[in-house]
């Protein structure tokens, strides 16, 4: 219900997507139709996006019937598509064994050619520029175990100051207690 207490606008709505939905359920069924899929209430309620249980209703189901007993009355060679005999099954077993062949043969023609193709692009490359690469890789590795060596360096000498730090703090503990101890007594 609505603030005002009139029922009426949510009825109507209710009605709209009542027909809504059956006109859904009555296009799916052409669909299905013209397709030559076969018509059953699920495939009906799947394909238009309704509840199967639309599809039983009064109004909805007597077109699904119709659609069923129109599709049943057709000649059943007209539903199945292609070969319907052993020899025509065979035939297009062989002609698909056929096409699987060349189309392998054509990959592995295709793998070939692109090798070749990237083995070229790689001989293109100057060995001038593979040189100059080398080159530059090797005076930047240079760097770094300079700076390796530097930041070694430092490390072991603020290690070192730290350790002297820690010894004259212990010796100023000692020293600082002695003499705490040493102005009690006199008092």
């Amino acid at each position: 219900m609505n603030p005002n207490g009139n029922p009426a606008p949510l009825a109507q709505a209710r009605r709209r997507d009542s027909i809504d939905k059956r006109l859904r359920v009555l296009t799916a069924i052409e669909c299905l139709e013209r397709d030559d899929a076969p018509i059953t209430h699920t495939a009906v309620a799947r394909t238009a996006g309704v509840s199967t249980w639309l599809t039983y209703a009064e109004g909805v189901r007597e077109h699904i019937h119709a659609a069923q007993t129109r599709q049943n009355a057709r000649p059943a060679t007209s539903r199945l598509p292609g070969p319907s005999t052993s020899a025509g099954l065979r035939t297009d077993l062989e002609l698909a064994r056929q096409e699987i062949t060349t189309l392998r043969e054509e990959r592995d023609r295709l793998r070939t050619a692109m090798s070749h193709h990237l083995g070229q692009q790689l001989d293109a490359l100057s060995s001038q520029l593979l040189t100059t690469r080398i080159d530059e890789l090797t005076q930047h590795n240079h760097q770094l175990t300079a700076q390796l060596q530097h930041t070694t360096t430092e490390n072991t000498t603020l290690h070192t100051r730290v350790t002297q730090l820690e010894d004259d703090l212990a010796a100023a503990r000692t020293s600082l207690r002695r003499m705490i101890r040493d102005e009690n007594l006199n008092q």
